[in-house]
């Protein structure tokens, strides 16, 4: 008896509406989160997609008719007659048989059916969600704002693969580095509001260091940003040494070309210093910030979450030292991208919990 009454009267501190609706913004934040680990995975297949050459392999955006494969081998024939109009089979893949097309086929495939598959994740869940009155009006428009993102970026990978159809069998570099800026936007907008639906308040310590996580934050995807860069015109492929770049801090050929400012998108010594910089940088910044959390004791979660960002930046700053001096081969390419998505979202996470409001 009681057992019973402490029962009822520990039950009579959470009052039932807000039981339920802290259950209800813990499944909205998980299925969040699950969208999250799609959008990192659709990274990393991007990335093996980009790194084997596949993302030409099919020249027409069908929406939906295209989540189909071709069924039938007059269906391959006629993929593979379409890909042989294009420049780089005739520039770079002349001879391919049907057999290696599909071998490329199958990535881009892949990579343009997860794309379908996270759309549909996301707007099954938020429609139910919305139909059954879960969602604050607030709460609501940025979930639909994170869905027309999601839209626009399925855009924006066609408008992409469009620029490698015409003359020269390359995408730009600029459209591969917004589609891909555009990809870790979604991530950290659904992360961020995961976050915010798990920990409503801030629990950081006064004059905890949050400007200085968000500037980590802002920073690393600055560099994801010249990642985009660097991947759209191959610059990893040059000057595969560490930490000097064939000898050199300064390449001589950083400021080759003119005017001045095509250096730093389409030079690759610029572009690949660029990058190396920030890399640097950051590996200064996120050491301070990490010491800054551990002086003045932040709370745990901004213990944690510093904890995850040295780690995650450790193993990249490594991975991408090893990515260069490799000649990026497809393995630790694909490896450096997705990593870079573990960073950005332990950085976000950090922000979180040291954000003063």
């Amino acid at each position: 008896m009681s057992e019973a009454l402490s029962y009822a009267q520990g039950r009579a501190h959470v009052p039932a509406p807000a039981a339920a609706t802290a259950r209800g913004a813990r499944a909205i934040a998980a299925w969040l989160l699950a969208c999250c680990a799609l959008v990192a995975l659709m990274v990393l297949v991007g990335g093996v997609t980009r790194l084997t050459h596949s993302g030409l392999s099919i020249v027409e955006w069908q929406p939906l008719v295209g989540a189909l494969p071709p069924l039938g081998d007059a269906a391959w024939q006629a993929e593979f007659a379409k890909y042989r109009q294009t420049p780089e089979y005739r520039l770079v893949n002349s001879g391919m048989t049907l057999a290696e097309f599909k071998g490329i086929f199958w990535w881009e495939y892949f990579h343009r059916l997860l794309g379908r598959l996270i759309g549909l994740a996301f707007f099954v869940p938020l429609a139910w969600f919305w139909l059954r009155g879960r969602l604050e009006r607030a709460l609501a428009w940025k979930l639909v704002g994170v869905f027309v993102l999601g839209a626009l970026q399925g855009a924006l990978g066609w408008y992409m693969v469009k620029s490698g159809l015409v003359d020269d069998p390359r995408v730009s570099q600029f459209r591969l580095t917004a589609h891909l800026g555009l990809a870790f936007l979604i991530f950290g907008a659904m992360l961020w509001i995961a976050l915010g639906l798990l920990f409503p308040r801030r629990t950081a310590a006064a004059g905890a260091p949050g400007r200085l996580a968000a500037a980590v934050a802002a920073l690393v995807f600055a560099q994801v940003l010249l990642g985009g860069l660097v991947a759209g015109i191959r610059a990893g492929k040059a000057y595969n040494t560490f930490p000097l770049m064939n000898g050199h801090l300064v390449p001589p050929e950083t400021f080759m070309l003119e005017p001045w400012w095509r250096n730093f998108f389409y030079n690759m010594a610029t572009v690949q210093l660029d990058h190396r910089l920030v890399a640097w940088l950051l590996l200064a910044l996120v050491a301070w910030l990490w010491a800054r959390v551990a002086w003045i004791d932040a709370g745990p979660r901004a213990r944690v979450t510093a904890n995850l960002l040295v780690a995650a930046f450790a193993a990249q700053f490594a991975l991408g030292a090893c990515t260069l001096l490799a000649a990026v081969p497809v393995a630790l390419g694909a490896a450096h991208q997705f990593v870079a998505v573990l960073v950005f979202g332990a950085a976000l996470a950090c922000a979180h919990a040291l954000r003063r409001g």
